[in-house]
């Protein structure tokens, strides 16, 4: 009998654990990351119908989630949630906020979630804390470009361990991405709802293929990236203290395009 109850409980234990990418992490602790979005959307780098006012180039607030492969915020190619919808056209966090804590508590795939502060501006930056688990060292978040239809940029699912150990700073390009609910071509389009509804797809410099586009350059082989994140690993000296400005170092962007 007790040879038995132990080999259920170790079987219910490991049936638990969640499966995937982030099974291999076996990293002994907890570990926490400054987290810098920079936006890149500047008039130079991107003139085609550049949103000047009512409203100007922004960007919303930032929301993110760690968490275990069991969980997905966004994938290219598949549906978006209602709460990503609601996001990506409105920037309102509610539904999204929702869909997150049923998923924590259904399945215990999130560990935490994270926001940043809007930037006023289409360039500039913006930052906060995460922290990641080794059952937990998925990364995923969403920003919302506005003006637009249903347009953002983020991150889906990106491990920031690697084997026994956390890597020290990632940084990625980010890119459009037209979350499929909204049929709109420009920044400011009126609301026109895809019906039915879109995958998630990837906004490039030749799709939509159609001259109207706002990110429409024909001549260019891809976009330069509209806004890049950059996550760098905290000391225990670090943790508890207020990141000052940090001043990455900018990689040019700009588009030069006679069709703007």
């Amino acid at each position: 009998k007790v040879l038995w109850t132990v080999l259920v409980t170790v079987l219910g234990y490991a049936s638990s654990l969640p499966v995937g990418e982030d099974a291999l992490c076996t990293a002994e602790e907890l570990a926490k990351y400054r987290i810098i979005f920079i936006g890149k959307w500047s008039q130079t780098a991107f003139p085609k119908q550049y949103p000047l006012y009512r409203p100007p180039a922004q960007w919303s607030s930032l929301l993110g989630v760690t968490h275990s492969s069991d969980y997905s915020m966004w994938k290219k190619n598949e549906y978006a949630s209602n709460g990503v919808r609601d996001f990506a056209e409105k920037g309102e966090a509610w539904a999204l906020m929702k869909e997150i804590e049923e998923a924590g508590e259904k399945i215990q795939s999130v560990h935490g979630i994270f926001s940043a502060p809007a930037i006023s501006s289409g360039t500039g930056q913006t930052s906060t804390e995460l922290e990641v688990h080794p059952r937990h060292p998925l990364v995923s978040f969403v920003v919302r470009i506005v003006p637009s239809p249903d347009w953002f940029v983020g991150i889906d699912s990106l491990s920031l361990c690697e084997g026994d150990h956390w890597m020290d700073e990632v940084s990625v390009d980010l890119f459009p991405y037209d979350a499929g609910t909204d049929s709109g071509f420009t920044f400011s389009s009126p609301n026109f709802a895809t019906i039915p509804q879109d995958t998630v797809t990837e906004i490039t410099c030749s799709s939509p293929s159609h001259p109207a586009n706002s990110f429409y350059y024909p001549k260019l082989k891809i976009l330069p990236p509209i806004a890049q994140v950059t996550m760098v690993k905290l000391k225990k000296s670090q943790l508890g203290l207020s990141a000052p400005f940090i001043n990455l170092p900018a990689k040019s962007n700009e588009i030069i395009d006679t069709v703007s």
